[in-house]
This record gives C-alpha cells, structure tokens and sequence, in this order.
C-alpha cells in the first residue's frame, strides 16, 4: 500500500516526544507529521523545525490555535497573540495548516462566543495569508460544546469559513467529530477547496473523557471508506492524519504496537 499522502498525528501516542515521533515515521515509512504545540515548545522552534527537515517529513498540520471566546477583551487580544505565534510556529515548519479548535463559550451565551470566534479568525486572516498558513476550523462534536467548541457541525464550520474571500481560511473534516450528522457527505462536498485536513480515528460509546477516548480504526460505527470517498469527490489531496487520542492507550498500551496496528487499519479503509 502506497502511504504518501499518510500522516502520523503525535498525539495518537501523546507521550512520546516530538524526536521519538519523527523516528517512529522514520521508522515506518511514513511522510508526514501532525505537530502539536505543547511538543513545539517541549523540544524548543529550532530543534523542531531540524527534526522534521532532517528526517526528510512533512508537517500535515499544527495543532493547535483557536479558544478565541472570552468575556474578558484583554483575554480575547492575549489569545488572538497567540494564535499568531503559533502561525509563525505552523510557517517554520511548513505546515499547510493551523488547526483551529475554536473554544467554548466560558459562560457567555452561544451567539456572543461565536461571534467572538469569527472576530478572532479575522483578525487572523492577513497574518495567515502572509505566512502561507491556512486556518482551519476544525467542528468538533457536540459532546464537547461546553469545554472545547462552540462551533459543534461541520456546516457551521463551512458557513463561518465562507465568510472570509480570503483563501487563508478553510476547515477540517475530522470523521470522530463529523461522522454522526446526516448532512455530513453535503458538507464535505461544500466544503471543496476549502477542506485543508481529513482526520481518522474510529467511534465507540466513550466511557471516559470524550476527546480522549477515539477507538482504534475498524474498531467503532463510522463508515471511513465512504467518508473518505467523499473527500476525495470533494477534491480534497491533501494528508490523511492517523488521529487516535486513546488516553487508555497513553498509560497502558504498547504504543509502538499501538501505532502499527493504526497504520495497518488505515491502510485497510484506503484500498
């Protein structure tokens, strides 16, 4: 199986540093690298924008920008700063994309914090399209509206995103947070040329905390090879990110076996 457009997001095995992830894609033959923050500031700008050129990867993404609501204006500008800083760590590494998890409402109502997310994106924009980053909004499921998104829907994701002419602003199809809705191969569709990531993991009923209790591919409900065609009828080339946040898997598992066990099912659902 041809793995070229395969990206290994680290926090599928969120232990491991950002040296022994980029080994771990050396090691397999795997391209490419979805990049968290905290791993960026671990390993230091320098050190890991000489990891991933050293070891001949791509970046797929950096994760993560965004928690832009906040009843507090000087706390909304802090984290509008910061979202820059991180454009420019996502423009050192070369990563295409900025992955947007765009933040809950902290005691706000809906309507004020989504309106705070789309004022945060635009005072973005230019700094994106200059940096050759794309934003990408990325919905997450509705589950996690009141600690993680307000944006819940990948056709609310699209609506924002079209409002900005700009190119610099797209969104992301993460099937674990997406595959629920039933306008969801309509979205993707809609979505076409703004679609800057597609995301895998696998549903079950979450019994812990709900970010981090993704099943292993093939394990769960979501139809992956139909979600896959439909980004790919959408025009979407871009990498396909292995994105598995198990926090079971983190403390017990065998993350070695863990990844080539993700890799193997991944290449399952492309065939």
């Amino acid at each position: 199986m041809d793995r070229a457009r395969l990206s290994f997001n680290q926090y599928t095995c969120r232990p491991w540093s950002l040296e022994r992830a980029v080994d771990a894609c050396v090691l397999r033959g795997i391209p490419s690298i979805a990049i968290w923050r905290d791993k960026i500031a671990e390993a230091g700008l320098a050190r890991a924008v000489s990891l991933v050129r050293d070891a001949g990867l791509r970046v797929s993404s950096v994760c993560r920008g965004g928690f832009f609501p906040s009843p507090s204006a000087t706390e909304r500008v802090r984290r509008i700063d910061d979202n820059r800083r991180a454009i420019e760590e996502a423009a050192a590494l070369g990563a295409p994309a900025l992955v947007l998890v765009c933040g809950p409402a902290e005691g706000q109502p809906l309507a004020d914090a989504r309106a705070q997310v789309a004022d945060g994106i635009a005072a973005l924009v230019y700094d994106a399209a200059a940096s050759g980053v794309r934003l990408a909004i990325e919905p997450l499921h509705p589950m996690m509206i009141a600690e993680r998104s307000v944006v819940a829907s990948l056709e609310e994701a699209n609506g924002l995103a079209e409002r900005f002419v700009s190119p610099a602003v797209g969104v992301v199809c993460d099937v674990y947070h997406v595959f629920w809705d039933a306008t969801v191969e309509r979205e993707i569709a809609r979505a076409g040329e703004r679609l800057c990531g597609f995301h895998v993991s696998d549903w079950t009923t979450p019994t812990g905390d709900v970010t981090a209790d993704r099943a292993m591919i093939g394990d769960g409900c979501i139809d992956l090879r139909s979600m896959h065609a439909w980004a790919e009828a959408a025009g979407y080339r871009g990498d396909i990110e292995i994105e598995i946040l198990n926090a079971r898997a983190w403390e017990t598992a065998d993350l070695d076996a863990w990844l080539d066990r993700a890799v193997t099912r991944y290449e399952a659902v492309e065939t």
